[in-house]
């Protein structure tokens, strides 16, 4: 048998305005100044209080020469009424500002391998800088990152992350061309690598990282299959190798440049036509006013950010399959 719905008692249903009154009108002992506080006419002050009197079935206050004097029923109820007060003023105050300072917050970042190497350091310098108790804990894009930034266990995701789609914001950092590292004294590569020669050229390819696939697709689609003598799972040792052998790599520029520059490497352009992409900073909607979370994207896109990519909107709106170009832009807070 199915249970009724049970009514709220009218108690559960005053409204904070009248409580607010009744509060007002036992610690001035006047309803002239009650209404002078709540900026009301003192006829609207007495029908509310009126409203009151009904609801709780007693005068609650009587006017004596000293005032209007609560009755025992009015003593019994103030203690209550202003925990409600007070628990109602904390729901509507805004919620703490995050003082990076003081924060012994963690938070989890998740990144490439590549981005380990470009971006890392100097976020960690950065952090460690303004806020010396926030931990990092930096974590790996994969199938499960999507879950992760929605359940809270990741904070922002850094990097190609085309598949977060509803629910996500996003905000463009910097766009990514692809170039092609070479030994400095590579034997048969001058000032550029041409097509033929990057054609006949052994390879290291990198089967890990979320740009890969452009490169795999940009070959398939060309009719190129590169001379692969050495497959890595990603970028560590990546310079040593090159700097010791004659191999080519194609990778995304800005792990190139840097790994050009660590192991005194040439940085060519890349002959094959791949696609290029942008690294962008990606976090779920639960999380777009949390204070810390806020904070940490502004640090990544203030470290990060070319000038003029300063947008952030949802990757697709969760209510409906829209692409991003038909939904509406808000900055980044």
């Amino acid at each position: 048998m199915i249970k009724p719905v049970l009514t709220m008692p009218d108690a559960v249903q005053l409204d904070i305005k009248l409580l607010q009154l009744f509060e007002l009108i036992y610690r001035t002992h006047s309803v002239t100044r009650a209404a002078e506080q709540l900026g009301l006419s003192q006829p609207t002050v007495s029908i509310w209080l009126g409203k009151l009197r009904r609801q709780f079935d007693d005068p609650l206050f009587v006017r004596t020469s000293m005032g209007m004097l609560p009755t025992p029923r009015a003593e019994a109820l103030i203690t209550t009424a202003r925990e409600v007060l007070e628990s109602w003023r904390r729901l509507l105050a805004d919620p703490p500002a995050f003082d990076p300072a003081a924060a012994t917050r963690r938070f989890r970042v998740c990144m490439t391998d590549a981005s380990h190497i470009t971006l890392l350091p100097q976020l960690l310098a950065h952090v460690r800088a303004l806020a010396p108790a926030v931990q990092l804990v930096v974590t790996r894009i994969d199938g499960d990152t999507a879950r992760a930034l929605e359940a809270g266990d990741a904070d922002v995701a850094i990097g190609y992350v085309p598949w977060l789609e509803a629910g996500f914001y996003q905000q463009a950092l910097y766009p990514q061309d692809w170039v092609c590292l070479a030994n400095r004294n590579h034997p048969r590569i001058a000032k550029v690598l041409s097509l033929r020669a990057y054609r006949s050229e052994a390879h290291v390819s990198i089967t890990a990282g979320t740009g890969a696939q452009l490169l795999e697709q940009a070959l398939a689609r060309q009719a190129t299959a590169l001379r692969v003598v050495l497959e890595l799972p990603g970028f560590l040792g990546l310079g040593g190798v090159i700097a010791a052998s004659d191999l080519v790599a194609t990778l995304p520029r800005h792990i190139g440049e840097t790994l050009a520059g660590m192991a005194g490497l040439r940085v060519l352009a890349c002959p094959l036509d791949v696609p290029s992409f942008t690294v962008k900073q990606h976090w779920h909607a639960r999380f777009h006013e949390d204070p810390g979370n806020r904070w940490l994207r502004g640090v990544m896109a203030g470290l990060f950010m070319r000038k003029g990519k300063a947008i952030a909107s949802p990757a697709r709106s969760p209510s409906s399959p829209a692409s991003t170009s038909s939904l509406s832009a808000a900055p980044l807070r």
